[in-house]
């Protein structure tokens, strides 16, 4: 797995969002884990294809009528059978975080990349993707050095707004799988 010259990782799969602007010119040095599902703890589809690329129907589930006008995006996802989707180039400033704070730093969304795992708050999350998160944020840390350990949850940048990735993700479990990519 690697990142190709343009910020895009080589393994994923293309779904460029329009949601995105320019980076500042600051090194990308944190790595911010998410979880999305749509509808809520609902797993599979294309909905949130359609919502990082504006297609929304919001007509088709209550809750899209409350968040389709949205212009959001990640840079990743990683669904549950471990397929891994690119919506914008690492090069580029995604729209995940909103108004958080990192080691005092503001506006996340400048010096981070964003990364969705398909899931819940407290919903059990698959061991592929611990396996995929591990293997990507590795290569993250290798292309991007500044990241070093600066890995977190939406939840620790956007304390009051945020809960994901929620009390069913298992960062020991993501530490290790991290280790064993750097351990290799």
């Amino acid at each position: 797995m690697r990142v190709n010259d343009d910020g895009w990782l080589d393994v994923a799969r293309r779904c460029p969002s329009p949601n995105f602007n320019q980076r500042p010119e600051i090194p990308i040095s944190l790595v911010v884990v998410h979880n999305i599902s749509l509808p809520p703890q609902q797993f599979g589809g294309e909905y949130i294809e359609q919502l990082f690329t504006n297609c929304l129907n919001p007509l088709e589930h209550p809750y899209f009528a409350e968040i389709a006008h949205l212009k959001v995006s990640a840079h990743l996802l990683i669904r549950r059978d471990g397929e891994i989707i690119q919506f914008v180039s690492f090069l580029a400033r995604a729209w995940h975080a909103g108004q958080s704070s990192y080691l005092g730093q503001v506006n996340c969304n400048d010096f981070s990349i964003g990364i969705e795992l398909e899931g819940s708050d407290d919903i059990p999350y698959e061991e592929v993707q611990y396996q995929q998160l591990g293997r990507i944020v590795d290569t993250l840390q290798q292309t991007y050095p500044a990241i070093e350990n600066h890995i977190t949850g939406h939840s620790d940048i956007a304390p009051i707004r945020k809960t994901d990735p929620g009390d069913a993700f298992d960062w020991q479990n993501f530490r290790y799988h991290l280790s064993l990519q750097v351990d290799k």
